[in-house]
């Protein structure tokens, strides 16, 4: 079985440049690395369904915009209806403990952020300078990653 995520690059502008919400990921057994938020989706969730919701849960926004465009297709009189959204990327893992896809979002948000989500902590939005500190010290979730550094070359 594949995993299917979907996760947010939520950005705002603060203090003259661009911000990025990252949490820490705490489970049970697991290392603690900071990551962007979002998650599994739902069987037939809608991928923007999925995205909003496991923000919401996580840290507490509310997603007010994603950039994409999005159109929701139904086949000719056929048994699927399909959304259909540009992300920001997509990735597979090839090998690795648990074969996942997935696609980031760059999103905009409002709202209260949580002190605590579910199973993450240290929800705070980072400077360019962190980021790349994290990503030195390996302290940035592995499946985050690549689209975190093509968001900062941008």
């Amino acid at each position: 079985m594949i995993h299917v995520n979907a996760r947010g690059l939520i950005i705002r502008e603060a203090e003259g440049e661009k911000q990025l919400l990252i949490q820490l990921r705490k489970r049970k057994g697991e290392a603690q690395v900071y990551e962007l938020p979002g998650g599994r989706i739902n069987e037939y969730e809608s991928i923007v369904e999925g995205l909003k919701r496991e923000i919401l849960e996580e840290t507490g926004l509310k997603i007010t915009a994603i950039r994409g465009e999005r159109e929701k297709i139904t086949t000719n009189g056929k048994s699927f209806t399909m959304e259909c959204i540009k992300p920001f990327s997509a990735y597979q893992t090839l090998e690795g403990p648990v074969d996942s896809f997935g696609i980031h979002f760059i999103c905009e948000a409002e709202g209260e952020l949580l002190t605590t989500g579910d199973d993450t902590a240290d929800i705070h939005w980072a400077c360019r300078a962190e980021l790349q500190k994290l990503i030195d010290e390996h302290k940035f979730s592995e499946i985050d990653l690549p689209a975190l550094l093509m968001f900062l070359k941008k």
